[in-house]
């Protein structure tokens, strides 16, 4: 039997530019977007995912040069609820289901919660959506689900 990571861990980080992280932490502003080149996918598969990390690594600084500030969420089973919720809102007739990236072995919910082993450092917890009709078309989305400063803070690069 494989087990599935899907219990939240206790805090997520969101690393971005601080422009976009002050809309993320007033209005809990969040962008869900086809997954990057580092996630294969079969041609039919079509998802929209937010993925953050589960634990603060300033390395990542050195891997994404325009990224400036990072966005610490201290109750990760709140932020998650409520992105959902939010993301229902804004695509009814999609599955939304989030969890650890399984690295170098394949996960059970598939392809989109897998990576290679290589990519192990990012260590990070995806929230994925899948349309329910094959039709659907896949851009990127902005949802809002209010303002987190109750749940999270910002911080720079620096701190």
């Amino acid at each position: 039997m494989t087990l599935i990571d899907s219990k939240r861990p206790s805090k997520l980080y969101y690393f971005s530019e601080r422009n976009g992280l002050e809309r993320s932490l007033s209005l809990g502003e969040f962008r869900l977007s086809p997954p990057t080149s580092d996630q294969i996918l079969l041609p039919n598969d079509s998802y929209l995912v937010l993925s953050m990390t589960k634990t603060w690594d300033g390395t990542l600084f050195d891997a994404m040069p325009s990224i400036d500030s990072y966005l610490v969420v201290h109750d990760a089973e709140e932020f998650g609820e409520r992105v959902h919720r939010a993301a229902q809102k804004v695509l009814p007739n999609w599955a939304g289901i989030d969890a650890a990236i399984s690295y170098g072995a394949p996960s059970p919910l598939g392809k989109i919660f897998s990576k290679a082993k290589n990519l192990a450092g990012q260590n990070e917890w995806r929230f994925a959506w899948r349309p329910m009709q094959s039709w659907a078309s896949v851009n990127p989305v902005v949802i809002q689900i209010g303002n987190i400063e109750d749940i999270a803070e910002l911080h720079s690069r620096n701190d």
